[in-house]
């Protein structure tokens, strides 16, 4: 700014200061983890609240098939939040970062879109697909920088 030129009113802008809220999608993955741990960072950073998400699927087809379908994924629930407590308690003091721990249901796409929009989230960081079949049908990080509502990181 010169000094002849006279200073702007400030007006508030979402995002100015950084990022608030940041979740990051877990399903126990390798690249989820690796995902949760950059978020982690980058909420410390930014001093955001980091809201980890994991979305509970919803497989009507398990249950036909008498699968304790729902029983098995609150066992995977548990076991992420286990692994979060224990990864925070390890870095206690070098690492303080606010955190939560969310579970949605139902497809891993709609699932994290419903949990950012609800936790109002500033940002969206992903794991890439370990999968295959998301060249052809295309993976949930794909779709969700597609969606255009936040900005999303693919972490490998």
């Amino acid at each position: 700014m010169t000094e002849d030129a006279p200073e702007q009113a400030h007006q508030f802008e979402r995002g100015t200061d950084g990022p608030k809220v940041i979740v990051v999608g877990v399903d126990g993955s390798d690249s989820s983890l690796r995902a949760a741990a950059y978020a982690g960072g980058l909420a410390r950073r930014q001093r955001a609240l980091l809201a980890v998400v994991y979305v509970q699927p919803v497989l009507a087809a398990g249950a036909a098939l008498g699968a304790p379908v729902a029983d098995t994924t609150e066992a995977i629930a548990e076991n992420l939040i286990a692994e979060i407590r224990e990864a925070t308690e390890r870095v206690k003091g070098i690492f303080d970062v606010r955190w939560e721990f969310h579970t949605f249901r139902g497809d891993p796409y709609n699932g994290l879109v419903s949990a950012s929009d609800e936790l109002k989230a500033d940002a969206v960081v992903v794991g890439a697909s370990e999968q295959a079949g998301h060249r052809i049908v295309g993976s949930v990080a794909v779709r969700l920088v597609k969606a255009g509502r936040w900005p999303v990181t693919v972490v490998p």
